[in-house]
């Protein structure tokens, strides 16, 4: 999929004018600890579409917080996770296996508006879902700046969490991530990807922009949340 054709004018005007709202915080008790759901809803959802943050921040993400404000308009609740360790107020994250005890926990408040759920994460939050999706029933993954590889360690590749989910996968990813370019990212073989690859020009693991960039931040945000606007509404 190519990034400038992902987002129409409509989807352009949605992100620029639409307001954030928080329409409810709960909290969720899991066998990792406390974690808290934030939902943006929409009218009529058709959708939920549950993200988790990364290893280095929240879900106040640049990423997070515009597909929040956006995807409600279009039929997609967005819950937003905060993981426990980032709720008691951690500065370090826990073990992979603790992330997903965590997610798997909280899932049945995700799968509570008895709607389909898409899993979705930022960084870690992606890794999580990608290793969990499948397994608690998700209909698809969303991967926002998947970290493929350390920065400066292509060989510690984590290709397979990400070959493996074995359901639709929407990659958004920075054109210049230390984690992992798009270029760098392997087929699913023979029959090509196992998943769709947006790529942000410029755009860093955190996709910010730099200002010497033909590209201004808020159109990277118009990228990211006009593909992944497409991309769900193909779900149905």
């Amino acid at each position: 999929m190519d990034a400038t054709d992902a987002t129409d004018v409509r989807a352009m005007a949605d992100a620029a004018g639409a307001a954030e709202t928080s329409d409810t915080t709960e909290t969720v008790e899991t066998d990792a600890g406390t974690a808290r759901v934030t939902w943006h809803r929409a009218d009529r959802p058709g959708l939920v579409l549950a993200l988790g943050h990364g290893a280095g921040g929240g879900v106040e993400a640049r990423d997070l917080r515009a597909l929040a404000r956006v995807l409600p308009a279009h039929g997609v609740s967005v819950a937003l996770v905060e993981q426990p360790w980032r709720v008691a107020g951690k500065k370090v994250a826990p073990a992979p296996r603790t992330l997903d005890l965590g997610w798997r926990g909280l899932w049945p408040v995700l799968e509570g508006p008895g709607l389909p759920v898409v899993a979705g994460g930022r960084s870690a939050g992606a890794r999580v879902a990608c290793r969990t999706a499948a397994e608690l029933g998700a209909v698809a993954v969303l991967a926002l700046s998947f970290p493929l590889h350390p920065p400066g360690r292509p060989e510690k590749s984590r290709a397979d969490e990400l070959l493996g989910t074995g359901l639709p996968t929407l990659v958004v990813q920075g054109g210049n991530d230390p984690f992992g370019r798009p270029a760098e990212f392997p087929l699913g073989g023979a029959g090509g990807p196992a998943y769709e690859i947006v790529e942000v020009p410029y755009a860093d693991h955190g996709f910010a922009v730099p200002r010497r960039a033909d590209l201004t931040q808020e159109r990277a945000l118009e990228i990211i949340t006009g593909a992944v606007t497409e991309w769900t509404v193909s779900l149905g």
